[in-house]
């Protein structure tokens, strides 16, 4: 299957400039997609891209991936409302860098005429003065055509500064110097980036009379609307000092039925058919999640090892199946922070535990998981509430011997329903 025919049916194609597919069925195609340098990760969001490089790259094509070392230090307009920091070159060097390491274990590097590149535009830029910059790439593009944009247009009515309006431009001559010196003729990315990415193709016809092509992927939604790759606490980072693997691991688990049949095409490596056999035998016994599992399981093992799902299928295990206290023993505090990160958090005082709280007080007075005492009360005499796996009653006394790792409490309201309390 062609590298254009496996974005189609796996649902990532947006845009395709004509004579795009004409182009890669010919022979080997060097084609490039830019990354964002201003984080020392890449995120969840980036993997769309960074899978796009990795089909194009088994589909016989030379993918190159571009780190933005100077268009970091400018700033992209596109989908977003405000300007972001710019960077200095030493904290860049470094996100360069460790980009890098996440994106080699997707691409593979050393593999002959199709081996992945990474090239940073800081590298053509950081000699190019503006003056030349505006004598040889500005006077090319009219500012009419940079005003058109939807990337421009959006912003306008709450200003935009010279630096970003000037962006296209440096991103159009990205590729006019990669398809001048590299042969690049191919650039891809996002579908926001439709308008920066033909203003490279439009720099190369008027200055060099050439031709080159573009294509874009969908930008990825969840069903219910939320931004993808954005979580309750935050951005999910391929960097397990920022996401821990268990963590990445329950995002993609926690996916629903809806998106996870969008995700397994997007960001595994599946077949076709393998895709459909998993939704067949998810559809028939649901309640099993076999598809986010599949989901799950692939691209944590990808990102970070097979060892770090099993551990993260064990933390899981551990927690929510195994029905005794001392499952907790067998987890570390970070494993236990990670697993309850985002449920309703509550904190009461350490020495009140001395002489021991009852129930309703810690519930309903000390950490506020009822809004009254009335209300905890009946949970309690209803058989509904847990503190640490264990049932608990209006008279049970909470000491210091309940605190889990010397200041948590898990305290449990019927099946979902989780809070952790911290001592302090």
């Amino acid at each position: 299957m062609g590298f254009v025919d496996e974005l189609k049916w796996r649902g990532m194609l947006q845009d395709i400039m004509p004579g795009t597919e004409e182009l890669l069925n010919k022979g080997v195609v060097k084609g490039y997609i830019g990354f964002d340098p201003t984080a020392d990760s890449l995120g969840v969001g980036n993997l769309v891209q960074i899978m796009n490089l990795l089909h194009f790259q088994k589909a016989g094509h030379k993918p190159i991936a571009l780190i933005g070392g100077a268009t970091g230090m400018v700033g992209d307009p596109s989908g977003k409302s405000a300007e972001r920091n710019l960077l200095n070159e030493e904290t860049l060097n470094h996100n360069i860098a460790c980009q890098k390491k996440q994106l080699e274990k997707f691409l593979d590097f050393d593999c002959g005429e199709q081996s992945a590149e990474l090239v940073n535009n800081y590298d053509w830029f950081k000699t190019f003065s503006f003056l030349d910059f505006i004598r040889d790439v500005g006077k090319h593009i009219s500012v009419n055509y940079m005003m058109a944009k939807d990337s421009v247009q959006n912003r306008l009515e709450n200003g935009m500064s010279f630096t970003e309006f000037s962006y296209q431009l440096v991103q159009g001559y990205d590729f006019y110097y990669l398809w001048k010196n590299h042969g690049v003729m191919l650039q891809m990315g996002g579908s926001d980036q439709w308008g920066n990415i033909v203003t490279g193709t439009e720099l190369i016809r008027r200055k060099d009379a050439g031709e080159a092509f573009a294509l874009t992927t969908q930008l990825i939604r969840k069903a219910d609307g939320t931004k993808f790759g954005k979580t309750e606490s935050g951005n999910i980072w391929l960097d397990p000092a920022k996401t821990s693997p268990y963590k990445f691991y329950q995002f993609w688990l926690n996916a629903s039925d809806e998106d996870a049949k969008t995700f397994i095409r997007i960001f595994t490596l599946k077949t076709k058919e393998e895709i459909e056999a998993i939704e067949a035998a998810h559809a028939a016994e649901p309640h099993l999640r076999k598809l986010q599992k599949a989901l799950a399981e692939d691209i944590t093992t990808r990102v970070h090892s097979a060892e770090a799902v099993q551990k993260a299928i064990e933390v899981s295990d551990i927690l929510f199946k195994d029905k005794t206290t001392d499952a907790f023993e067998k987890i570390s505090e970070q494993e236990l922070l990670d697993a309850f990160s985002g449920v309703e958090t509550h904190v009461f005082k350490k020495e009140e535990l001395l002489i021991g709280i009852d129930m309703v007080t810690l519930l309903a007075d000390q950490t506020k998981v009822f809004p009254s005492k009335g209300e905890a009360r009946r949970n309690l005499q209803q058989n509904a509430i847990s503190i640490n796996k264990t049932k608990v009653t209006a008279d049970t006394k909470i000491t210091t011997g309940h605190l889990l790792k010397g200041r948590y409490i898990i305290a449990q309201k019927g099946a979902r329903n989780y809070y952790l309390l911290i001592a302090e």
